[in-house]
C-alpha cells in the first residue's frame, strides 16, 4: 500500500503561502455550466500534501531507523474501504503560490521523532 505523508513544516508553509494569495471570484463562472474547480464566491480549496506516495513498508522502515527498534508487523489483507494508493494533487496550490511540499519521510520522520523525544523527554 502507498500513502502520501506530509511533514508539518510543509503544511505550515503551504498555509502561509496561500494566505498571501487571497482567492477571487471567477467572473466567467456560470451556474448553468458550473466549473467545479472555480466559483463565483471568493474561495478556493487546495490540497497541501506530499504529492509523492510512499510504500507503507518504507515508512515503517524509516520509523524503525529513527526509533532504533523493530516494529511488530501484523500484515493484513486490504480492509473494506481501503485503497491501494493515495496521494495529494497539489497542482492548484503550486499554481497559486509556486509552492509544493518537499520534505520526504526520510527527513520528516526523524525530525518528528527528535522533536517528540525532546518535548516529552523520552
Amino acid at each position: 500500500m502507498q500513502r502520501d505523508f506530509t511533514y508539518v513544516d510543509d503544511i505550515v508553509e503551504g498555509l502561509i503561502r496561500i494566505m498571501q494569495h487571497s482567492a477571487t471570484p471567477n467572473p466567467d463562472w456560470r451556474s448553468a455550466a458550473p466549473d467545479p474547480a472555480t466559483s463565483s464566491a471568493p474561495y478556493r480549496i487546495h490540497n497541501i500534501g506530499g504529492n509523492s506516495p510512499v510504500q507503507l513498508n518504507r515508512l515503517i522502515e524509516v520509523l524503525e531507523e529513527a526509533l532504533g527498534r523493530k516494529a511488530i508487523r501484523n500484515m493484513m489483507p486490504l480492509q473494506p474501504g481501503d485503497v491501494p494508493a493515495t496521494f495529494a494533487d497539489v497542482s492548484s496550490l503550486e499554481e497559486a503560490t509556486g509552492f509544493k511540499p518537499k520534505i520526504p519521510v526520510e527527513i520528516g520522520v526523524p525530525r518528528f521523532v527528535e522533536w517528540y523525544r525532546e518535548f516529552y523527554r523520552v
